[in-house]
């Protein structure tokens, strides 16, 4: 059976440097949701390798490493049961481990991707949630890796496998379960898994959900089988909807906020700027802008400044520039530059890890192109799962 890694980088000329406290990265898309590392500490001037600081075998996934204070926390598969690990930060040793069965058939179209779980964990009040690829959803106590509670899979999923990862908001484990045309927006108590509200509607999509405060209303803001919704945070309640149906029902993009804004893309969807607004109890979402001519499908991009990065996959694999307040591109680079890249930012500077375990170091306050100022070889094997980036390390996971 093929075994990923975790590999831990790190310069030289960075790890001699004083450190700032390093902020952890808790879920799906770092401490923001965003794809941003705030405690990141680049160096002065990059070198011309990086330095691998240990590597161990873990299970299958393309679940992000979890960092949290000195543990990283690791969501694979190992044979037929779903695996949960903490590891050493500072060294890569096993603290504990702890597994299920998770039996799971796969549909052909999905086999490319493997059975491993898609979905991030998320940490919170010293419990660790996951989402497996059926669907089951378990809670963890972090310290010991004790199983607290789970919830079955559903009897129906999603087609190529439940992806999204759960979210939590004040006392709130959120997540989206059931299958294409059925489920249900669920909220859960986080100590005991009573279910606290539900939104009834379309089934989960492939991307995740945000939380945001938007005219005074902290709000759930997911793509779904068809949909891209925003729900009441704290009562399910629907506010919105926009019809938001891509290519084979994939909605696999996890919306990005900005403002009042929402953007979100797939298969011929586009790339679709929805603003909201509230006129008493009633909302609107409305299209501030649609650029029809490229879409992300399996890529999430991210915003710098006022310029969204992103890997379209018009040309099997473009990258793009576009303007955030009109969506007009500022640059469109060459096809075929990547399958798949996790595009994520630290301040000015944008990380990038492809899937042929690339890290490319790109300067994103220039949106005259995409110009890797450096690139670093992190991998042998295929990296799907997006990295875990804080103080002067990067937790690469391979497929």
């Amino acid at each position: 059976m093929k075994l990923a890694a975790i590999v831990v980088l790190g310069s030289t000329a960075m790890l001699g440097a004083q450190q700032r406290p390093t902020s952890d990265w808790p879920q799906w898309r770092g401490p923001n949701r965003d794809g941003s590392a705030p405690s990141f500490t680049a160096p002065k001037a990059w070198p011309e390798a990086l330095t691998q600081r240990w590597k161990v075998e873990v299970g299958l996934g393309y679940a992000t490493p979890v960092l949290v204070g000195n543990r990283v926390y690791i969501f694979s598969r190992r044979a037929e049961d779903e695996s949960l690990a903490a590891l050493d930060a500072a060294t890569g040793k096993q603290i504990w481990e702890s597994h299920y069965a998770a039996p799971y058939t796969l549909v052909r179209a999905a086999l490319p991707h493997g059975m491993g779980p898609k979905a991030t964990p998320a940490f919170a009040d010293g419990k660790l949630f996951t989402h497996g690829i059926s669907g089951i959803l378990s809670a963890f106590d972090a310290a010991s890796g004790k199983l607290l509670w789970q919830k079955p899979a559903p009897a129906v999923g999603p087609t190529f496998s439940t992806s999204q990862s759960p979210i939590v908001d004040r006392g709130l484990l959120i997540v989206h379960v059931g299958g294409n045309k059925e489920g249900g927006l669920t909220a859960y108590d986080l100590n005991t898994g009573n279910q606290r509200w539900r939104w009834d509607g379309d089934g989960p999509g492939y991307g995740s959900p945000v939380v945001a405060e938007i005219a005074g209303t902290r709000q759930v803001i997911t793509p779904t089988y068809q949909n891209l919704v925003g729900v009441s945070a704290e009562t399910g309640e629907l506010l919105w909807k926009r019809p938001h149906k891509a290519r084979s029902d994939v909605n696999a993009i996890t919306p990005l906020v900005a403002g009042d804004t929402i953007i979100s893309s797939g298969v011929e969807v586009g790339v679709v700027a929805v603003k909201l607004s509230r006129r008493g109890n009633q909302w609107t979402a409305e299209d501030a802008w649609l650029n029809d001519s490229t879409y992300f499908q399996l890529s999430n991009g991210t915003i710098v400044r006022d310029a969204l990065f992103g890997l379209s996959s018009v040309g099997s694999g473009t990258y793009v520039i576009l303007d955030t307040k009109t969506g007009k591109p500022l640059w469109t680079g060459q096809p075929r530059s990547a399958a798949n890249a996790a595009i994520q930012k630290a301040g000015d500077l944008l990380l990038v890890l492809e899937d042929d375990g690339e890290l490319l170091v790109v300067n994103g306050a220039d949106t005259s192109g995409f110009s890797p100022t450096r690139r670093y070889k992190v991998a042998d094997t295929p990296t799907w799962a997006a990295p875990a980036i804080s103080g002067n390390r990067v937790f690469v996971k391979d497929a």
